[in-house]
Order: structure tokens, then C-alpha cells, then sequence
């Protein structure tokens, strides 16, 4: 079973920047689209940007667009999401997670899609 692990998250003033990545043990993810989760306390789990697999095309929810960057490292087998010009509003746990039966040519941000899910990294923005 396709395994995610998030890393990169941690306390940043606002303004700041951080990049998160999203790698894979045991299997590529090139098969997969990748999107990228939050979850604020006491808000549902919300898509911030995804990557299709075939394409590399990119989706960005409003709330981000402009400022957070996907990409993903077909050698490295890692997606990386950065964010930049971060916001108290952008504090959450973030997700990555794999969607096997797209098409794979345009990606979706509904979580409910996604099949595998990695355990999250926490991201605070506050000075």
C-alpha cells in the first residue's frame, strides 16, 4: 500500500515562507495525482493545490493562489508545496494525499477523491 510522509511544516511569523514536501516509500508516485490537504481546528479538511500526473497541470484553491507553488520531483519522488507570503489564516495541519483513479490529466481538490493519505505536518503562522 502507497505510503505518503509530510514534512516541512513548523512556526513561521507572517510573511514567511516554507516549503513542504510529500515523499513516497516502496512506490513511484508517478502514477498517482498528488493534492495537498489543510485542516484548521474545528474546520473540514479543504484542497489547496494538486498535480495531475500525466500533465503536471496544477489546480490552487482561491485562498492560495499567488502564493503557494506545487511541483513535484519525478527523480526524488517527492511534491513539494511552497508556500510563501504566509497568513495566520493559512495555520493548519496539511495533508498529502494520492488520487489512483483520475484521469490524470487534470487533478481535483476534493478530499474525498483521494485514496491514500499521509499523517500530516503542522504549520502555524503567528509572530
Amino acid at each position: 500500500q502507497l505510503q505518503l510522509v509530510e514534512s516541512g511544516g513548523g512556526l513561521v511569523q507572517p510573511g514567511g515562507s516554507l516549503r513542504l514536501s510529500c515523499a513516497a516509500s516502496r512506490f513511484t508516485l508517478d502514477y498517482y495525482d498528488i493534492g495537498w490537504f489543510r485542516q484548521a481546528p474545528g474546520k473540514e479538511r479543504e484542497g489547496v493545490s494538486c498535480i495531475s500526473r500525466y500533465t503536471g497541470s496544477a489546480n490552487y484553491a482561491d485562498s492560495v493562489k499567488g502564493r503557494f507553488t506545487i511541483s513535484r520531483d519525478y527523480a526524488k519522488n517527492t511534491v513539494y508545496l511552497q508556500m510563501n507570503s504566509l497568513k495566520p489564516e493559512d495555520t493548519a495541519v496539511y495533508y498529502c494525499a494520492a488520487d489512483a483513479y483520475s484521469s490524470g490529466t487534470y487533478c481535483r481538490l476534493q478530499p474525498h477523491l483521494y485514496d491514500y493519505w499521509g499523517q500530516g505536518t503542522q504549520v502555524t503562522v503567528s509572530s
